[in-house]
């Protein structure tokens, strides 16, 4: 599982969420809302520490990842995270694996 983050959705990470030493963004699949991929579910963040990553990228010391108890939801696609200039926050793309 590849995860690709722009620099703008980089830098509003970095902003908004303080993420300490050690610690990193995590991806993961969560009840409400609606996603490209899955009816009733949205992406959540939360700001961990990886256990069993599935999927990682590492930009400017930060960890993004997924973690294995995420696999039904991001299984079969990679992530693009972007960043919204409209909504001012990241937005989310699921790319199919092939």
């Amino acid at each position: 599982m590849k995860i690709e983050v722009s620099e703008q959705a980089q830098k509003w990470f970095e902003d908004e969420l303080g993420i300490p030493e050690g610690k990193g963004v995590r991806f993961l699949g969560k009840v409400y809302g609606n996603s490209q991929i899955h009816e009733g579910f949205s992406i959540g963040i939360d700001v961990d520490e990886p256990i069993l990553p599935i999927g990682k990228a590492e930009y400017n010391g930060i960890l993004y990842f997924i973690e294995d108890a995420d696999d039904w939801f991001f299984s079969g696609y990679d992530l693009q995270v972007v960043f919204d200039e409209k909504q001012n926050e990241p937005a989310y793309n699921f790319i199919e694996q092939k």
